[in-house]
């Protein structure tokens, strides 16, 4: 009989050592986008650059020893708006500021509406084909989307507002056709082969952040019941999607030039709502530093949910302690069972196109150590 704390082999997604998705581009893809940019090169040209480097990228992510690989995100500027403007109703905007980070501000970008959100197909198919038919057979081929509940929370932003109320009047027909063209993408890429996809989730992070929480209750916003909305919505999209497909989910609390958002919270307040989400089988969650908090919500994990610890940084090169990391483990340990651990960087080393500041060296490196920790554990 198999012990509780007896190492048990994972066979799907998430992996014991596992990644969340996006990775540093490199020089040939930067000078091919900026190229495209200033009308140097076709958009063909600059799909080949794409196709060669991704080609490279999953080969190095097998000889690194992942079970799961990506395409880095390289075909995209944004971890999170580029999936939105592939909507039908959905525009890519120029706004006065970026989204604010400690010490950094970002591209002054994002998503807003022209019209009634739809779906007709979208690019980020054809993108995962790609992958899949290059992957080969003894990896999993995943794909990472942002999560509905982050495309409203984008609606919602101050500067996006007005176009929002005023073709959406009704907040429920908003959320319905957000979740409507979600799940028409999710099956169009499942279609395509996919059999395992990461939806990426900043709200919580928000919500749980205390300077967030307490800006939002001084115009009057429950943060409880804006929570309950995101959680809804996500469920709405991942509801009666194919059994033989694999969700998970992604919690991050900021990742832009290797600098976070907000002032940090742990996940206490909001941990019941997100784990409550059916149909999550993995939940990615960013434990790196205290901003974060302690484990002690990984109580409420569901029996069959795994939880992927994000304890190792994305945002600098230098390799954690691994007296540290096997210490943080065990205090996990007191509240979720090991055979329900797994271990990854808390988020991805390039969740925009400008990427954190570290090589690729330093990159690869990390997800050795990462490696060779989760192979001493679950041996």
């Amino acid at each position: 009989m198999r012990t509780q704390t007896e190492p048990l082999k994972r066979t799907t997604t998430p992996f014991r050592y596992d990644i969340v998705g996006s990775f540093l581009r490199p020089a040939a893809l930067k000078d091919a986008r900026l190229q495209y940019k200033n009308g140097e090169i076709t958009a063909s040209q600059l799909t080949e650059v794409e196709n060669a480097e991704i080609v490279k990228l999953v080969q190095k992510q097998k000889e690194v020893g992942l079970q799961a690989v990506t395409d880095g995100e390289f075909r995209r500027s944004w971890w999170h708006l580029d999936f939105f403007w592939g909507f039908d109703g959905v525009a890519r905007t120029i706004i006065d500021q970026g989204y604010n980070f400690n010490g950094a501000e970002s591209r002054p970008e994002t998503a807003r509406l022209t019209g009634k959100i739809g779906y007709s197909g979208h690019p980020f198919v054809a993108h995962y084909a790609f992958l899949k038919g290059i992957a080969g057979d003894d990896v999993v081929a995943r794909q990472s989307i942002p999560a509905a509940a982050q495309f409203l929370f984008e609606l919602d932003r101050a500067e996006n507002k007005e176009s929002t109320s005023a073709l959406y009047p009704d907040r429920r027909e908003l959320v319905a056709d957000i979740a409507k063209a979600y799940r028409a993408a999710i099956l169009d890429i499942y279609a395509a082969g996919c059999r395992s996809i990461q939806i990426d989730d900043c709200t919580w992070g928000a919500l749980c952040d205390e300077q967030f929480v307490a800006v939002m209750e001084q115009i009057g916003v429950n943060v409880a019941e804006y929570a309950n909305e995101f959680a809804e919505l996500n469920k709405a999209v991942a509801a009666g999607l194919p059994e033989d497909l694999i969700v998970t989910t992604h919690v991050c609390r900021g990742n832009y030039v290797s600098t976070y958002a907000g002032v940090g919270g742990g996940y206490e307040p909001i941990v019941q709502t997100l784990l409550g989400i059916d149909n999550y089988s993995g939940y990615y969650l960013e434990f790196d530093t205290e901003r974060a908090g302690d484990f002690k919500p990984l109580r409420f994990l569901k029996d069959n949910q795994q939880v992927v610890l994000g304890v190792f940084s994305s945002k600098f090169g230098e390799l954690e302690s691994k007296e540290d990391i096997l210490k943080r483990i065990e205090e996990a340990k007191q509240y979720v069972d090991l055979n329900r651990i797994c271990l990854s960087p808390q988020c991805g080393f390039a969740s925009t196109e400008e990427g954190n500041h570290l090589t690729e060296e330093q990159q690869w490196r990390k997800l050795a150590f990462i490696k060779e920790i989760a192979d001493e554990i679950w041996k």
